[in-house]
């Protein structure tokens, strides 16, 4: 199996196919989904697994106490019920296309696929867009966050997922408060992408991001982490983010994580606008694996046709590799 790994796509734009309604202004975004239509939910795991992704994120990056409190009116226990419930249905999904694919040949990369629990933060769950400025890091503690997490991760942990994906942290002072939580599940692993700014060098907050990431992976436990990154990034300024990074080492090489979106901006009064001709991610997919990229996929605005394209750039490169 190739040592790259195929992540899945935008959830919300593929739910979208499934649902034929507008997402993006929900405050609980597709995770009133895993309440209001989870055929759906499952119907959309399918879709990425079909195109060959190798992990597919449970549908919990917007799945929170405080959300489902306040918008659903339900308790504390039956909101990590249904983050556990949200681990089924990427259970079921993985269900039905193991048994789709059993007896078929011609599938030989995805045959077993992983389960990433998804945790978005802090700022996700203030739908105000602050996961793309990081402005609320200021005004909570190390602690705040640490326990504000910790019930998420352990619940997803608990129900059994393969790995942890924490998505999209704008500030150094979270992604750190993280890394320490994770040390209390030293069995968990996970990797660890921020929100970047598109000046080629920043975190959200203006932090340099290069020194913060390599910094996380070497403060984690041991092979805690997996892969540090980015994601929800206009695929143009990827690679001035992560070339440095392994530059000169031949040894002890950082594994990264990408998944940018489609390129458009996101504007919190109007949601996602596209600006001109932006590049398709699938232009960079080479460049960003020489400089070390383990896992690669799609994040807002892109598809399941988006994954099944890079599933053929990295098969395509494996190959090569291989012979």
């Amino acid at each position: 199996m190739s040592q790259i790994k195929v992540l899945d796509a935008g959830f919300s734009t593929q739910l979208s196919t499934h649902v034929g309604e507008k997402i993006d202004g929900d405050p609980l975004w597709t995770a009133r989904y895993l309440i209001t239509d989870p055929d759906a939910v499952v119907a959309t795991h399918l879709d990425f697994l079909r195109a060959g992704a190798d992990i597919i994120l449970t549908n919990t990056y917007q799945a929170t106490i405080d959300g489902f409190v306040k918008y659903l009116g339900v308790s504390e226990e039956e909101s990590l019920q249904i983050i556990r419930n949200a681990v089924d249905y990427a259970k079921d999904a993985v269900n039905v296309y193991s048994k789709e694919i059993e007896d078929d040949a011609d599938v030989v990369t995805n045959r077993k696929p992983l389960i990433a629990g998804s945790c978005g933060p802090y700022g996700a769950s203030l739908h105000d867009g602050s996961e793309y400025t990081g402005s609320y890091c200021t005004d909570v503690s190390r602690e705040f966050l640490i326990d504000w997490h910790r019930s998420r991760i352990r619940t997803l942990l608990e129900k059994g997922v393969d790995l942890l994906a924490i998505e999209t942290i704008p500030c150094v002072h979270e992604a750190e408060a993280i890394i320490d939580l994770l040390k209390e599940f030293p069995d968990a692993h996970a990797w660890l992408t921020f929100s970047c700014r598109d000046d080629g060098k920043s975190l959200a907050d203006g932090s340099n991001f290069q020194e913060i990431a390599v910094r996380c992976y070497k403060n984690a436990l041991p092979g805690q982490i997996l892969a540090v990154g980015i994601n929800c990034i206009a695929p143009q300024y990827v690679t001035t983010l992560l070339e440095g990074i392994n530059r000169g080492s031949s040894d002890d090489l950082i594994p990264l994580v990408v998944y940018p979106n489609s390129g458009e901006k996101y504007v919190v009064s109007e949601g996602w606008k596209k600006e001109g001709e932006a590049p398709s991610l699938h232009e960079f997919i080479d460049e960003w694996l020489d400089f070390g990229v383990c896992y690669i996929g799609g994040c807002c605005r892109t598809y399941a046709i988006d994954v099944k394209k890079i599933r053929s750039k990295v098969d395509q490169r494996q190959t090569h590799i291989d012979i």
